[in-house]
């Protein structure tokens, strides 16, 4: 059956694409309250990756079956990336934005993980093309994306603690 890749597919972009609007009105907001980004370099790298990762999929995986093991788990790990989303608020971005003053965010899933976004999005990159029988694809992913977050991850701890100082 071919609907139910596309729909799942579809979802995902249209989700993508909303928070992508999202977080540029959030980092704008931020930028004028003082804010500053840190550490960008990265940034149109783990850009890319994360669309060579859609657009792959929207390749290989459309048509295939959907599996609903992992489909379940799919959607549960979309029940996370919203409750980090409402957690964060109008502090949620795709980059890093220092808030001079602003105190780190301490309840919700941050209240577990410094970085619980972080853990969600390694989840997704592996899960999603499982979901599609494709678990080469989610290996190499997520090799990729592991690179990406550890230089992300770095980045925004140092800030964070320059800022802290």
């Amino acid at each position: 059956m071919l609907w139910p890749s596309i729909a799942l597919l579809s979802f995902v972009t249209l989700q993508r694409l909303a928070e992508l609007a999202y977080a540029r009105r959030n980092t704008a907001a931020l930028l004028a309250r003082g804010a500053r980004e840190c550490a960008g370099e990265h940034y149109p790298f783990m850009v890319a990756m994360h669309a060579a990762w859609l657009v792959g999929l929207w390749l290989l995986a459309t048509g295939r079956p959907v599996d609903p093991v992992w489909f379940l788990l799919f959607m549960v790990l979309q029940g996370l990336r919203l409750w980090v989303l409402a957690t964060l608020k109008e502090r949620w971005t795709t980059r890093i934005i220092i808030l001079p003053g602003a105190p780190l965010v301490t309840n919700g899933p941050y209240r577990f993980l410094n970085h619980p976004n972080y853990v969600i999005v390694v989840a997704e990159i592996a899960v999603l093309p499982l979901c599609f029988g494709m678990p080469l694809y989610a290996a190499i992913f997520s090799l990729l994306n592991g690179i990406i977050l550890t230089i992300r991850i770095r980045a925004e701890n140092a800030c964070l603690r320059q800022t802290a100082a």
